[in-house]
């Protein structure tokens, strides 16, 4: 096969997995439609539980109850359908790695996977009753709180995000680690660092009450611990001669 065709017979490789992955997350979109309102209610409910009696949410655009539940249900297919599209991701590229890094890319994008619903299950469980409960009783006397649907999916996307993406960090540590690019040594010696980055990342991405930026920089902190023991526990030794000859 020439240069010409192998480049070629890798994009339409490309363009098949993406498909599949394009496919799968409508396919599943299109299941969540039908209970998009059901779905926004669910995610809704931690604010709802903090509002006043007879308290409620509102909607000040013309087409925003129709779009926010369609993004709700949107975001929900995204998370559900992610196992497929990073398998698609893996399939794409497992043919031109060797055959200890197919060992640990399988480990690790279940790993991602888990540990970004880990986090947005955090953020929602553990951090928007405080958040939310925070934000009520800080209004003055007088005042409604009768927040916007669409600026409350935008406030909680963020959230979601941050969490989700801070729980990936055991991950990135590993990784790091096992293609040699820091040590578990220099892991170590940056710990201080670390903490300091954690509690600025808090309070960047959470509201201005200390407890919710504990509640992103204590857990951005722990997993790092826990990336650089599980980094050293795994950090890849010489690899036999055979090894080192793809798969």
């Amino acid at each position: 096969m020439t240069p010409t065709e192998s480049f070629i017979s890798h994009l339409i490789e490309l363009r098949n997995r993406l498909l599949r992955s394009v496919v799968g997350f409508i396919l599943v979109f299109f299941g969540l439609f039908p209970f998009a309102n059901k779905i926004y209610s669910l995610l809704a409910a931690p604010m709802l539980a903090k509002l006043p009696a007879g308290g409620q949410m509102i909607a000040t655009a013309v087409t925003t109850p129709f779009f926010v539940p369609m993004k709700v249900a949107m975001m929900a297919a995204f998370v559900i359908s992610l196992p497929h599209t990073l398998y698609q991701i893996w399939a794409f590229v497992a043919p031109g790695l060797y055959a200890h890094e197919k060992k640990l890319m399988m480990p690790v994008i279940i790993a991602s996977c888990v540990l970004f619903i880990t986090g947005m299950a955090f953020a929602y469980f553990a951090v928007f009753p405080v958040v939310f409960g925070f934000m009520v009783k800080s209004a003055p006397v007088g005042v409604a709180v009768m927040t916007d649907i669409s600026q409350y999916l935008d406030f909680v996307m963020t959230l979601f995000m941050a969490f989700g993406l801070a729980f990936e960090v055991p991950i990135a540590v590993v990784l790091i680690v096992h293609f040699g690019w820091v040590t578990v040594a220099q892991l170590k010696e940056v710990r201080s660092y670390v903490i300091v980055g954690a509690f600025i990342i808090g309070a960047i991405f959470t509201p201005p009450d200390i407890i919710s930026q504990f509640m992103l920089a204590v857990p951005l902190w722990l997993l790092y611990e826990a990336g650089v023991l599980v980094a050293q526990l795994t950090q890849p030794k010489a690899l036999p001669k055979e090894d080192t000859i793809k798969a």
